[in-house]
């Protein structure tokens, strides 16, 4: 396990990164989707509200590896070309937005019908009530959802591998099918796992550090 303890920690240090990177952005563009998705379900226009349940009924039923060969083996064949990591960050991102706009709207449902309505008694239009007002409300109510949302897109980042991204996971592979046989299978698989539960236990401590500082004084 130890002779080439330096080279295997440097590779999976390497894919550990990639790793942090490719979630942390693709967690990004989730966040943006959800928000857009969560105004589009109460919006008061029905093609809104149609357009983001068909989103996410899609996403939610459809497997994350589908969604990922179907954006980089399918979407070139009619010429829309891209490169993996594009690829990998958008199907990591658009399928983890759905979840996202889910639990965004269960925050707001979450939030008093009186504090919408008292919106309106100040002459506040739907976007001013809905940014200002509920929006804010309801995502101080679900930041534990969403770290959880959060730690379950660094597992499924190592779906990536698939499409030839380099992160954690692919590279514990390549060490594992080396030629040579320098590495220790035992050595490869406990660096790994140490590797995600490092990830893992610093963003849920970020969140549980999130929660508190944005709890409801009561």
């Amino acid at each position: 396990m130890f002779d080439n303890f330096d080279l295997m920690v440097a590779a999976l240090g390497a894919g550990m990164w990639t790793t942090v990177w490719v979630t942390l952005t693709s967690y990004a563009i989730a966040l943006v989707i959800g928000m857009i998705l969560v105004v589009m379900h109460v919006s008061p226009a029905f093609p809104a509200r149609w357009a983001a349940n068909a989103y996410t009924q899609l996403f939610r039923n459809v497997p994350l590896l589908a969604v990922l060969f179907i954006m980089y083996f399918g979407l070139p064949k009619v010429g829309i070309v891209a490169d993996n990591w594009v690829w990998a960050l958008l199907g990591l991102g658009m399928y983890t937005g759905a979840f996202v706009g889910e639990t965004m709207r269960s925050g707001i449902n979450s939030i008093p019908l009186g504090q919408a309505e008292a919106a309106r008694s100040l002459g506040l239009t739907f976007g001013q009530s809905l940014s200002s007002v509920i929006l804010p409300q309801s995502i101080r109510a679900v930041i534990p959802p969403l770290g959880s949302l959060l730690i379950a897109l660094v597992k499924n980042s190592a779906l990536v591998l698939a499409i030839g991204v380099p992160e954690l996971t692919a590279r514990s592979r390549r060490l594992i099918e080396d030629t040579e046989s320098r590495f220790d299978l035992w050595g490869v698989i406990i660096c790994v796992t140490v590797g995600y539960l490092s990830i893992a236990l610093v963003l849920s401590y970020l969140v549980r550090v999130a929660e508190k500082r944005t709890a409801f004084v009561r």
